[in-house]
């Protein structure tokens, strides 16, 4: 089964590296930069099954976003990313910087990989 990744980042460079990881690794993705945004996609992609996010954003951090898309769309699995923040209570956290190798062995424990 191929899953479609809500990938989350603020910025658009570290955007782009982890989405080819993705779809290297088989998954669909569909981009946000911004918790808002993400919000948007997710009502509009009901296909989305995975949250890939990054914890350190402006206006709505990974956290916030996490707990509300959760609650959206009960069901929905997530993965957080940070390079600083520390893990909170409740989703599953990758460490930046990461290999496509680290992402996956993180999927297969956390969220399920894509194929």
């Amino acid at each position: 089964m191929t899953h479609t990744v809500l990938l989350v980042d603020d910025d658009p460079a570290v955007l782009d590296v982890i989405a080819s990881m993705l779809e290297e690794i088989g998954c669909r993705v569909v981009r946000a930069r911004s918790g808002s945004e993400a919000l948007e996609l997710l009502q509009r992609h009901e296909q989305i099954s995975i949250l890939i996010t990054d914890i350190n954003m402006p206006n709505m951090d990974g956290h916030e976003l996490a707990e509300r898309a959760s609650r959206f769309r009960p069901g929905l699995k997530v993965l957080q990313l940070s390079g600083r923040e520390r893990r909170r209570d409740g989703f599953p956290l990758i460490r930046k910087p990461f290999s496509e190798d680290d992402l996956y062995r993180a999927m297969q424990q956390t969220t399920g990989v894509c194929s």
